[in-house]
């Protein structure tokens, strides 16, 4: 039966082509969009290349310094020293990676400057973010107290300075006037992942990352990941206790500070951080899900009144069979199964336009889109689009309103 229904489905795709292909439109397009839209955000925060471990890891990326009246306000990165101090030595965290935010330098090949993103950190911070590195290895604690000149660099940098693919591991690069010797070429960071994309990575004893510096107020930042992704709530909530019991009030930079705050939070609650306050993230949240919700149900809307339209096109047809004694949930399953079928086909076409877009999107040189989670994407957004599609016949009681074709249950 059921593979009866389905070559009446094509039958009636193929007796209206410009109607088969403005549902089957409605649905590509709307189904396309959809999966962009959600490859895009999956690419800013989910877990991917370096940041693989972000559904277990917080993110230390700001302390927020007030006056008595709260009328003074100081929000920045941290010093190393204080992140050295307080959070290197979380009990609850298995792997603490340090690391500045934003530093620029210059470097010089053949008389042109290439502008370089640089960071420094220390060598845990290779074991937080999994970096792939095409030659050698990253700097570790030996570099580190013997104060080497070693920078770990990105294919880019290798390509714009050495020129070619060729091997840069044990050569000398000169960057702001320093020279280095290169240990690593690890694969190019999006810049769409601030915490750890650069074109070269130094240890954090190089002289310019002013690691030093005493207080609060710095360049730094943490990674930090816990064993399993239950554990970050304990990192959280040790790293905020800490924070509470440090004395208040200080002086900082010329300021007297008596209230403090700075938090662990996940990825995507850290960078909200910069935008909004914390109250506000429940409310961005719900308009989040709010505009989803009209995104969705537009398109929706449209699908119903098309399955809708075409059902009172074929009312003829459902008269016929009845009068032949066919039963109502026959007829019934017959419209639901040919709904699913044309949403099958249109979400087919949107996965390969999807598909298209990735491509054309990752070879312009832009940010990578993962292609990784299309097909839960493809599954979830045809099923919902195939839900709607199958309750379109029931929209109202059938036979309930006056010349209804619908087949009463």
């Amino acid at each position: 039966m059921l593979k009866n229904y389905i070559k009446i489905a094509w039958k009636v795709l193929l007796r209206r082509p410009f109607y088969t292909f403005i549902t089957l439109f409605g649905i590509t397009f709307t189904l396309t969009i959809l999966m962009v839209i959600a490859s895009f955000v999956d690419h800013l925060i989910g877990n991917h290349y370096p940041e693989v471990y972000r559904d277990r890891s917080v993110y230390i990326s700001r302390v927020k310094q007030q006056d008595s009246l709260r009328q003074s306000t100081r929000i920045s990165p941290l010093t190393f020293q204080f992140l050295n101090q307080y959070a290197a030595s979380l009990k609850s965290a298995d792997k603490v990676g340090i690391v500045n935010m934003f530093n620029q330098a210059n470097a010089y090949s053949n008389g042109q400057r290439i502008k370089l993103g640089v960071k420094y950190s220390n060598p845990e911070f290779w074991e937080v973010a999994r970096f792939d590195f095409l030659e050698g290895k990253p700097f570790n604690e030996a570099h580190i107290r013997n104060r080497d000149n070693v920078v770990v660099i990105s294919d880019k940098l290798r390509g714009q300075y050495f020129g070619g693919n060729g091997p840069a591991t044990g050569k000398t690069i000169e960057i702001d006037n320093e020279r280095f010797r290169v240990i690593g070429v690890v694969k190019s960071v999006p810049s769409t992942r601030p915490m750890t994309s650069g074109d070269a990575y130094f240890p954090y004893t190089v002289s310019k990352s002013n690691y030093e510096k005493q207080g609060y107020v710095g360049s730094f930042v943490v990674l930090a990941t816990a064993k399993t992704r239950a554990g970050r709530k304990a990192i959280e909530e040790e790293y905020a206790e800490i924070i509470r019991r440090i004395p208040k009030p200080l002086e900082e930079d010329g300021m007297r500070v008596y209230h403090m705050e700075s938090e662990a939070l996940p990825y995507l609650e850290s960078w909200l951080s910069n935008f909004i306050e914390e109250d506000g993230v429940p409310k961005f949240y719900s308009a989040l899900f709010l505009l989803a919700l009209i995104i969705l149900l537009l398109p929706t809307i449209n699908l119903v009144n098309l399955n809708i339209s075409r059902i009172v096109e074929r009312s003829s047809e459902i008269s016929i069979r009845k009068a032949f004694g066919a039963p109502s949930s026959t007829i019934l399953w017959q419209f639901v199964v040919e709904n699913m079928f044309i949403a099958l086909v249109g979400g087919v076409i949107a996965l390969a336009f999807t598909l298209l877009v990735l491509t054309i999107i990752n070879q312009s040189g832009g940010s990578p889109m993962p292609y990784s989670s299309l097909i839960s994407l493809f599954s979830s957004s045809v099923s919902c689009c195939a839900c709607f599609s199958g309750l379109s016949p029931g929209c109202t009681p059938p036979g309930a309103c006056p010349g209804c074709p619908l087949p009463t249950r």
